[in-house]
This record gives C-alpha cells, structure tokens and sequence, in this order.
C-alpha cells in the first residue's frame, strides 16, 4: 500500500488573476500599430543620433548649429528673421542666440537707424564650428521631408494632423527644436 506524502510546509500559492486593465497594458499592439511604432522609433532615433554626434563633434546643440549655419549663409539677419527661418517662437530664437553669443561663435550688431535691433554675424569661432559638425546642418528629420515629392509630404501633413487630434496634440510645443526635445 503506497504511503501519502505529507504536503510541503509552504505549498505555492496560485497567483492572483490581473485586472482586466492591467492584463490589456500588457497585450502587444496590433501588427500594424507595432510596425508604425517601430517606424517611428527609428525616426526618433535616427534624429537624436544625428544631433548627438553633431553635438560630440562640434560641442554646440544642433538647433544652435541650424541657426549658425544660417547666420552664416545670411549676414546681418535678425533675430525675428532668424525665428522665422528656423521656424522658432522668437524667445527661442532669442535665447539661441545669447547661447551662440556667449561662446563666441556670433557676433550681434546694431546698426541702422533703429537701435533696437540687431544684426547678426558669425565669427571665426562659429566658422570653425560649422567645419567641424556634420551635415545636414537643419538636422536629418528636415532634410529628410524637404526631399520628399509634395504628394508624399502633403499627405504625411494630413495623416499626422489626424495623429496629432487623436493623441491631443500641445501646440506650445509644435516651435520647440527637436534638438532641444531629444537632449538627455
């Protein structure tokens, strides 16, 4: 006759079902929820990795970079034009500036009639910055859509428009450099 075996002094406990809820965190997206995702991560990716090497190189941000590069292809600019052509709020082009100034890579004139305003310039500092980062200088995400046919980029505009109303988009955020979003 077989002899019963004595139950272990600590038997397992049968872990607790989830809550629903927490079980559907932990489902996987649909295939092509993952896949865009994915598509997304490399973009992500791709841009901080560009600026980072910008920044390892050269010592300066990538936004600062964009916008030394086009003081440089446009003596005396502004800082309102500057704003304009970095597509910038103007405390963010302002502030971009004083930045650049303080490590001497600019120089800020006031000439002309209006005292108020300034004109900018790069110094030698600057050049030798541009010379050591690598191109694009508008970053790889901008260079990347401006070589995109318009058919392509005008519905990737209305595709992320739709994106942007279903994750309830900040729109004090849309002037932000990505180089500034994508800093550690």
């Amino acid at each position: 006759m077989p002899t019963a075996k004595a139950p272990p002094d600590n038997p397992p406990v049968a872990p607790m079902p989830a809550p629903a809820e927490d079980a559907a965190a932990h489902t996987p997206p649909p295939e092509p929820v993952a896949r865009v995702l994915r598509q997304f991560r490399q973009v992500f990716n791709s841009v901080k990795t560009h600026f980072q090497q910008m920044e390892k190189l050269a010592g300066v941000g990538g936004a600062q970079i964009w916008a030394l590069s086009i003081i440089r292809d446009r003596p005396g600019i502004g800082v309102n034009e500057l704003a304009r052509a970095i597509d910038v709020r103007q405390p963010t082009a302002s502030n971009l500036v004083r930045s650049l100034a303080e490590q001497d890579c600019i120089e800020i004139r006031k000439e002309g009639p209006d005292k108020r305003a300034v004109q900018l310039y790069v110094k030698a500092a600057g050049r030798q910055v541009l010379r050591k980062t690598p191109g694009p200088f508008t970053g790889v995400l901008p260079e990347a859509l401006a070589g995109l046919p318009p058919a392509t980029l005008q519905r990737l505009e209305e595709d992320l428009a739709i994106l942007l109303k279903a994750v309830n988009r900040d729109l004090q955020h849309a002037r932000i450099p990505l180089a500034e979003l994508t800093t550690p």
